[in-house]
């Protein structure tokens, strides 16, 4: 994927590009919103504890594609008040640490999800060369 950060428009403010190109030839996969929700069936508290299960989550989507979180065009993240973007914010970029570059990103503030434990919801759309077949079954 290649990054747009346009030089006459202010700067990311956090660990995101303003926009990305994918590949051709690659293949769009279209990741459902991810809780917080462990395989246990248990919500942890706190948004980063939340995003870090959405963020495993979509690994394992992904890797079920062939693909992995360097072919993450797009997050989209939704926290049910500010004082859970932090905690978001931090796992998101922890996530992302070890790419050259990140994705496009939004954060919004929402009224709520399906349980009132669940803070953060996060999807993702990514592009998966086609040379990253998953296996055949």
């Amino acid at each position: 994927m290649t990054p747009l950060l346009p030089a006459s428009i202010a700067p990311p403010f956090a660990r995101y590009s303003h926009g990305v190109i994918a590949e051709p030839g690659a293949r769009l996969v279209a990741l459902s919103g991810q809780l917080g929700l462990a395989a246990d069936g248990t919500v942890p508290e706190g948004a980063r504890a939340q995003a870090q299960i959405c963020l495993a989550n979509i690994d394992a989507i992904l890797a079920e594609a062939g693909g992995g979180r360097e072919h993450v065009l797009r997050l989209n993240a939704y926290v049910t008040g500010r004082e859970h973007m932090a905690g978001y914010m931090a796992a998101r970029d922890a996530w992302l640490a070890d790419l050259p570059a990140p994705p496009a990103s939004t954060l919004m503030i929402v009224g709520g999800f399906t349980r009132p434990e669940f803070v953060v919801e996060v999807e993702a759309l990514a592009a998966i060369p086609s040379a990253h077949q998953p296996p055949p079954d």
